[in-house]
């Protein structure tokens, strides 16, 4: 545990409020183009991110929340565990982190001028610290229970695409082997795998999945949407075959089903979202049959429907399952029209005593998250997963 900041540090960062309220993204801005000088360094992040400009304002945000809570940590837990899972993800290791203390200082001092003083930038020097210090040791501890659990690695190991299968209308899942031959850690339901396309030909791309299957010692299975503008997913559809390598880190994310679920479970999704719910499905059916389970899907049309048999075969497994789906078009006789709205959960599953999941698209999570929470839903029970930089976003 790193030790305390000061109380001169403490007053010296949150008096930085205000002028990080008009000037974060501008400071984020210039410590990534401050970072991105080291080749090293960029090739550790998700460009994608980067170019659409969600990376900066994220960040912004996230130093605004940091700098208004520097006095009061334990309300960023959440959030500390959020950022440890992706990089443990992205590979990122202590020795990283003077690279973006050197260039997060260098922004505040060139975007602040005069005003970032040698006792401000002293400052926000201590808490960075501080703060990196909370994610290193957070880091360390989930490298070191994977690597004591059998089939489990670090860094980046090679797999083998060992299936390829189409699900629905441009979704296809992708089986995934150690080329070593050797065995996997199983993954929590919920995670995701982080994958690195260099050794398929694409060079610099890492994209997160959720993993799609129960957990198990031989592999991994990732169900993916060809996205129009998805450097990612189009390849994995157009170019990745049966045999193609690719690279992946070990299974992360903090968005997983609970160890020992002791209320009801609400799983909800849209389009793609449905993936990490298979997996969930899986394990409650095979490990927690008296608990009570509420699935419910929302998407376009059966043609866009992934996975669809092997939900209902798990919930026919369970026994104690509702499973309802909602088609925008087409809706057949054991389906709902039009999208799932509020009114229809309030009515159909117990939304005041159950633990909810949900994944999809930004639109939908931010509906419901937002929703929910408005329906008097407490915010420890509402549970989400968004792959994207903004998520912190959904529920403001």
């Amino acid at each position: 545990m790193p030790r305390a900041l000061s109380d001169q540090t403490i007053a010296l960062v949150k008096a930085t409020v205000p002028a990080l309220e008009r000037h974060g993204p501008a400071i984020t801005e210039v410590m990534y183009r401050r970072l991105f000088r080291n080749g090293h360094i960029a090739a550790l992040f998700n460009h994608a991110n980067q170019q659409s400009g969600t990376q900066r304002l994220a960040l912004a945000q996230a130093v605004l929340a940091y700098a208004r809570n520097v006095d009061n940590l334990p309300a960023l837990g959440a959030a500390v565990e959020r950022i440890a899972q992706k990089h443990v993800g992205y590979a990122i290791l202590p020795e990283h982190y003077p690279f973006v203390a050197e260039a997060l200082l260098g922004a505040i001092g060139e975007v602040l001028g005069e005003a970032a003083t040698p006792e401000i930038l002293q400052a926000w020097g201590e808490a960075f610290w501080f703060l990196a210090d909370l994610l290193i040791d957070r880091e360390a501890a989930i490298r070191d229970g994977i690597i004591a659990q059998p089939g489990g690695w670090t860094d980046w190991r090679r797999f083998v695409i060992a299936d390829r299968q189409v699900e629905a209308e441009g979704i296809a899942s992708f089986l995934l082997r150690p080329q070593d031959g050797g065995p996997v850690v199983p993954h929590r339901p919920g995670q995701y795998l982080t994958l690195r396309f260099d050794a398929a030909g694409l060079a610099g791309v890492k994209r997160n999945y959720s993993i799609s299957d129960a957990p198990n010692a031989e592999g991994y299975r990732i169900t993916v949407k060809r996205e129009p503008q998805g450097e990612a997913s189009r390849f994995l559809h157009d170019r990745i075959q049966v045999g193609t390598v690719i690279e992946a880190t070990p299974p992360a994310g903090d968005f997983s089903l609970a160890y020992s679920p002791e209320r009801p479970l609400l799983l909800l999704s849209g389009g793609v979202g449905l993936t990490p719910f298979v997996s969930m499905m899986e394990v409650v059916a095979d490990r927690h049959r008296d608990l009570p389970v509420y699935y419910v899907h929302g998407t376009s049309s059966p043609a866009h429907h992934a996975l669809d048999a092997q939900v209902r075969k798990a919930a026919a497994r369970h026994g104690n399952v509702l499973v309802e789906t909602f088609y925008e078009t087409g809706a057949e006789d054991r389906a709902n029209p039009g999208r799932i709205t509020l009114n229809w959960l309030r009515a159909n599953t117990p939304l005041a005593e159950a633990d909810i999941y949900l994944c999809g698209p930004r639109p939908f999570l931010r509906h419901f998250v937002t929703g929910l929470r408005a329906a008097g839903v407490p915010a420890d029970r509402i549970h989400y997963e968004f792959f994207g930089p903004s998520d912190e976003q959904l529920a403001a």
